[in-house]
């Protein structure tokens, strides 16, 4: 299945419209992530400046983009990543959880901006990201649980 040209108009709007309400977003997201996995806060250690979230989380919304638009490399990047965050600890269970994780907080920083129609496109597009998620992670043993 494949996201609406609307659906994929709200996401992007949404996305654009969080970095004009709150500026980087990745404090909030982290926080979030860090509320709901606590554990993974402890890799986190030598991130003082907060750039490798940052860009962790920029990585994230680039895959979203390339998702919404030619899906030419967001599998691949996907499958990547799982390996890589494999070797750091990080069990495919919560990597799965980061887009989820992003999509909570850019609705809390929306606020009463965040529509059932942005709500129903995140979720079309989360559906959408598990299943590659899922799937990358089968190809490799690894379990999604």
């Amino acid at each position: 299945m494949s996201l609406s040209e609307q659906e994929k108009q709200l996401i992007e709007h949404s996305i654009e419209r969080v970095a004009e309400v709150a500026g980087d977003p990745a404090p909030h997201v982290y926080a979030r992530l860090f509320a709901q996995a606590p554990e993974m806060e402890a890799l986190f250690v030598l991130d003082t400046d907060g750039n490798a979230r940052g860009h962790m989380l920029s990585e994230s919304l680039d895959c979203i983009f390339d998702f919404l638009g030619p899906r030419a490399y967001a599998p691949v990047l996907i499958q990547s990543e799982l390996t890589n965050h494999e070797g750091f600890g990080v069990p495919p269970r919560i990597f799965a959880t980061f887009f989820n994780v992003t999509m909570e907080t850019f609705r809390d920083l929306l606020g009463a901006e965040w529509t059932t129609e942005t709500d129903a496109a995140w979720g079309a597009l989360l559906g959408e990201l598990d299943a590659v998620v899922a799937a990358q992670a089968a190809k490799y043993g690894m379990a999604v649980v």
